[in-house]
């Protein structure tokens, strides 16, 4: 199966397709690693130290992940290499740590000879079916949880960004991951992720994707009750009031929707802004989206690399020409771009002018497309933002602590940024409310959710 540099839109090389009979045996592995192999009865801090190699052989290979990534879905070397790289190795280092802190409790009971014990266990194996646009960080968000509580797992990347994921599989090995317990299938996502939801011996599905996948997940993983973490989709208010700092929460609502090209869950995509500053917002917003530099990931300068994938670059092309359709004003971007006459390059989009019932506004773009939507008071902003089906993410722009945490209590969100944006650490959880989904990645919470508590009650006399 080709895997394709959108900035060249050449071939880079294959990788294996693998098919449903090749997601079976790779079950089948997992769960007799699982069952008979030394994994899950490993010490604790036995796994943690092979979590902790993991980490430091992510970071030796640094170079080798950011250039992969770069030219496999179009993510600038240097974002890569200053912020996902540390986060990624940071993730394996947190739940090595959490490895250790798996520990049960000891509960009283009415009756005096009576001993009550939990254990915290595993639960089997766990499938991890990942997306194109951050392959490796939200690849180690599912695996690093997994394997610090005990879980074997196999990894679905995205079919359109294979390549960190092969080198992801070289580093377990190399780190000293037992035989089965970590497997790595590439190929198309329809027929491998049936054939893993509906696997009657895989017990998690954790997944990141659309909303409509997600709910398809689901349902297939229905009948066998698996456990789900669904990471899904998302429209992000970003609300910026009059008293704001209006030069820095222009770069942050930028940085917000057009950070790795707009191909982000969290993106800011909705900009909510008070009137009396709202045109010289727009007019800051359009220059600097003229004013960016689009170009080959690899190269230093580059600020926004090509869309991932032809498909996506079509479709956000639709949503596009539906803005231009609307009643909203296209005040920067709109066309596509050629580097060396080459790539899959979509220019930063600013509608102006926008309602919250317009297409552009109400449904996940992922893209480099922005709507600007005024506002004149508190509760209109409230009302606005929390107006979606999504709920992923929401920040606000103030200069006023108390209206801050006043509207972050209100804001249906799973993540609130006040006066920031794209910030994130392993320790703090990470999940949506609504149609983005439930569950956790990332902080103790997420390794709850690849734990199952076990009671053992003794009678001492």
């Amino acid at each position: 199966m080709p895997s394709f540099d959108p900035t060249t839109e050449e071939k880079i090389t294959d990788v294996a397709k693998a098919s449903p009979a090749d997601a079976d045996q790779a079950v089948k592995a997992a769960s007799n690693a699982f069952e008979e192999g030394p994994w899950r009865h490993m010490h604790h801090e036995g796994r943690a130290k092979i979590m902790f190699k993991i980490a430091d052989l992510l970071d030796e290979r640094a170079d080798e992940f950011a250039v992969r990534e770069a030219m496999d879905m179009g993510m600038p070397y240097r974002d890569f290499r200053e912020t996902i790289m540390p986060a990624c190795s940071g993730l394996f280092r947190f739940f090595g740590g959490m490895a250790m802190q798996m520990h049960g409790s000891y509960r009283e009971s009415y009756e005096p000879e009576i001993r009550i014990f939990t254990r915290r266990e595993p639960l089997g194996v766990v499938a991890a079916i990942t997306p194109f646009n951050f392959p490796l960080v939200l690849s180690c968000s599912k695996i690093a949880p997994a394997l610090a509580a005990g879980n074997t797992v196999i990894h679905k990347p995205a079919s359109d960004t294979p390549l960190t994921a092969l080198a992801l599989a070289q580093v377990m090995l190399d780190a000293g991951v037992p035989e089965g317990v970590y497997n790595l299938l590439t190929g198309p996502g329809g027929s491998l992720g049936d054939a893993l939801v509906k696997h009657p011996l895989v017990n998690k599905i954790a997944f990141t994707g659309s909303t409509a996948v997600g709910q398809s997940i689901i349902r297939s993983g229905a009948d066998t009750l698996k456990h789900t973490t669904m990471e899904l989709g998302g429209k992000s208010p970003n609300i910026i009031f009059a008293d704001a700092n209006v030069d820095a929460a222009v770069q942050t609502a930028f940085w917000a929707i057009f950070w790795n090209k707009g191909e982000v869950c969290v993106a800011g995509s909705r900009l909510i802004v008070e009137r009396p500053i709202y045109d010289e917002v727009v007019n800051k917003l359009a220059n600097m989206a003229r004013n960016a530099v689009l170009g080959d990931p690899l190269l230093p300068q580059t600020q926004i690399g090509p869309i991932a994938s032809k498909n996506e670059y079509d479709k956000v092309l639709r949503y596009v020409d539906a803005g231009k359709q609307s009643k909203a004003k296209l005040v920067a971007g709109g066309n596509t771009r050629k580097v060396n006459g080459k790539g899959l390059f979509i220019e930063p989009t600013v509608f102006a002018d926008a309602t919250n019932d317009m297409k552009i506004s109400r449904e996940e773009i992922f893209g480099p497309v922005l709507s600007v939507i005024p506002f004149d008071t508190e509760e209109e902003a409230i009302r606005i933002a929390n107006d979606t089906p999504y709920g992923l993410a929401s920040g606000m722009q103030t200069g006023n602590v108390a209206r801050a945490l006043r509207l972050a209590d209100r804001i249906k969100a799973g993540t609130v940024w006040i006066n920031t944006w794209h910030r994130y650490h392993p320790s703090a959880p990470f999940g949506g409310y609504k149609l983005s989904g439930y569950g956790r990645e990332q902080g103790p919470e997420a390794l709850e959710s690849y734990t199952q508590y076990k009671s053992v009650w003794a009678n001492l006399v």
